[in-house]
């Protein structure tokens, strides 16, 4: 009887031990797996912040992202047609065209065009990205194609011609993510502003008068007065002039140095003279052109 008793008490305890083991395994299992997850996340999450193809990639594919805009006439529209047109759409088809590639345009906004670098949406920017130390930080800029300042622009009834002495209850209408922004928020903080996230719905409030001026690109606003009557542009610069470039994803070293060869050699043929000729010579005329155009990455 005693021998018996001894028997199931072994045989309780060794089937104690083996499931304590069974449970010790499983646990260092899972511990092992949550590392190995967590180690993953952690690649995913470096890897979503330096997200490109390289060129090779690029011309192994056959087709290239370009972010532009939809809705800024005439730097980057799509016309009645469904086309994509403007100055910087003139500029990339031509990179289309000595990349040996097909050019598929992303229509983008101001808010959006460092996040879609960020993410892999597209290869290039040319949406008017105008070049700052900020931007600098999230993105790798190319050589210069053009040159801007920012401009404000207000209906001829109450133009404003100076930011001194504002009217606390006055808002001015800027986009979100623009440089316009950037620079009343740090310089002009007393002045509220009116936030839109594209052109056409800056122009609308700005025509609905929500808002007694538009600060944006000099280019834009000068464009807007051309194109609208009953507008001036009261403030022609503010701030100190900048220049318009091409951006690429961080770290992209190979699709940078193609872009700014390409942009030293069109100036051999005077390229983006060529351009501003076919995109916006009928806004702006001759008299801007030499202000305006950059060619070969270098400004006086």
């Amino acid at each position: 009887m005693k021998h018996t008793i001894l028997k199931k008490f072994i045989s309780i305890a060794a089937a104690a031990s083996a499931i304590l083991a069974l449970t010790a395994c499983g646990s260092q299992g899972t511990e092992t797996d949550n590392k190995k997850e967590e180690a993953q996340k952690e690649e995913q999450t470096v890897g979503a912040d330096t997200v490109y193809r390289t060129l090779d990639e690029i011309k192994e594919d056959g087709t290239i992202h370009i972010g532009v805009f939809s809705d800024k006439n005439p730097f980057g529209y799509v016309d009645e047609n469904g086309e994509y047109q403007g100055y910087d759409v003139y500029f990339a088809n031509k990179i289309g065209e000595d990349l040996g590639v097909k050019v598929d345009f992303v229509s983008t906004e101001a808010a959006n065009r460092i996040e879609y670098l960020q993410t892999g949406k597209v290869d290039i920017i040319l949406a008017n990205f105008t070049v700052t130390e900020e931007r600098a930080e999230e993105v790798d800029f190319a050589l210069p194609y053009m040159n801007v300042a920012l401009g404000v622009v207000s209906p001829d009834d109450k133009v404003v011609e100076s930011l001194d002495d504002w009217n606390s209850d006055d808002q001015i209408i800027v986009i979100s993510g623009t440089t316009a922004e950037t620079y009343l928020t740090e310089n002009y903080p007393d002045i509220p502003l009116q936030k839109y996230d594209s052109y056409a719905t800056a122009k609308n409030a700005l025509e609905n008068r929500n808002g007694v001026a538009w600060a944006n690109d000099n280019t834009e606003v000068i464009a807007y007065a051309l194109q609208n009557k009953g507008y001036t542009v009261g403030i022609p610069e503010l701030g100190s002039k900048d220049t318009i470039a091409p951006a690429v994803s961080k770290g992209n070293e190979t699709l940078l140095q193609w872009i700014n060869d390409e942009i030293k050699a069109l100036a051999d043929e005077q390229f983006f003279h060529a351009d501003y000729d076919a995109t916006l010579v009928d806004t702006y005329g001759e008299e801007y052109k030499e202000e305006l155009v950059v060619e070969g990455g270098v400004t006086e």
